[in-house]
């Protein structure tokens, strides 16, 4: 049996390509000379620093340009609560999501259930296994996935004949 795995990964080089070169920019530009202005990463997290509201929106765009240019989604980039730190600073912590949750998962079973394809849907995991008879139709579940399932980004992976 043809089967797919649709999962919910972000390209983990790529994220931290982008982060780097977000911390290159954030370096260089006037703006943010003599400020404690940076960006962090740790796995899944990425920590955004600045001295101000203001200024912290301007590193979490050029993170966002940076992330679009990169080719990461940033549909994966879930915004944190703006904290206040020691003194004048705050912070930003934004995750990275990983995997399917399972509201996320029922959603994309029921989608392809109701579409009465030839084509059935099991959750496994925080990955949701698409089999089906032919490839057509796993083509036609994937093309309706992307259209339907437009919120998250999901990945298309693991196809198998």
């Amino acid at each position: 049996m043809p089967s797919f795995d649709a999962t919910l990964e972000a390209d983990a080089t790529e994220l931290r390509n982008a982060v780097e070169q977000t911390s290159k920019e954030i370096g260089t530009r006037f703006d943010f000379k003599g400020t404690s202005a940076s960006v962090e990463q740790k796995d899944r997290e990425l920590t955004c620093i600045a001295d101000s509201e203001f200024q912290l929106s301007q590193v979490r765009d050029v993170l966002i340009g940076k992330c679009a240019k990169r080719g990461v989604d940033v549909r994966f980039l879930n915004m944190g609560d703006i904290q206040k730190l020691g003194g004048d600073k705050i912070k930003q912590v934004i995750t990275v999501r990983h995997g399917i949750a399972g509201d996320d998962a029922k959603r994309i079973v029921r989608v392809i259930k109701d579409s009465k394809m030839k084509v059935q849907a099991a959750i496994q995991g925080d990955a949701v296994r698409i089999t089906g008879g032919k490839r057509d139709d796993l083509q036609a579940a994937i093309a309706l996935l992307k259209k339907d399932v437009s919120d998250l980004p999901l990945t298309f992976g693991n196809f198998r004949d």
